[in-house]
């Protein structure tokens, strides 16, 4: 190649990066990654959710295997859950539902509701001895709490928590 070609040609150099940033919290490691490709296997993974649980619901229409009578009567002695708390469903991996919204309320989230869920994660993960967690920016993929708040809450919660048998996150 001649020197005048090779003048021309920009200069690359090899950018380090990828889809996973991970850091330390004490023994934890806290990895940031996309939901559908965790860097570890995950026990639990926790939820986004509103009161009445519509978020999770499957849209699927399906013919109802009980009387119409019996759905109706169900619909209208449904009680909306508790913002701030958790529901959990499932067991591999486990399913942690925080409900951090109320689609009767403008914003639908708080957020004292997203610090509530948050701590009930936390006492939840220790109680059961979960090791591996998924946990999505609560408030932020439905709602419009900033990522770097979340964060903060997230420090906090961890370091009043003291994470003891939570490895992953």
């Amino acid at each position: 190649m001649s020197k005048a070609l090779k003048k021309d040609r920009p200069k690359l150099t090899l950018v380090r990066g990828g889809r996973i940033s991970e850091t330390r919290v004490g023994r934890m490691r806290v990895a940031a990654a996309p939901k559908d490709a965790p860097p570890f296997p995950v026990e639990a993974i926790v939820f986004e959710e509103d009161t009445f649980l519509v978020m999770s619901a499957d849209p699927t229409p399906r013919d109802p295997k009980v009387p119409m009578v019996r759905i109706m009567t169900n619909l209208i002695e449904t009680q909306p859950r508790l913002p701030g708390s958790l529901v959990l469903q499932g067991r591999s991996p486990l399913r942690m539902l925080a409900i951090v919204h109320d689609f009767n309320q403008d914003p639908s989230w708080k957020e004292e509701w997203i610090a509530s869920a948050l701590r009930k994660v936390f006492e939840e993960t220790e109680s059961m001895g979960l090791q591996s967690l998924a946990l999505p920016l609560l408030g932020t993929v439905y709602g419009s709490l900033e990522k770097r708040r979340f964060i903060e809450l997230l420090v906090h919660t961890l370091h009043e928590a003291g994470h003891k048998g939570l490895r992953s996150l």
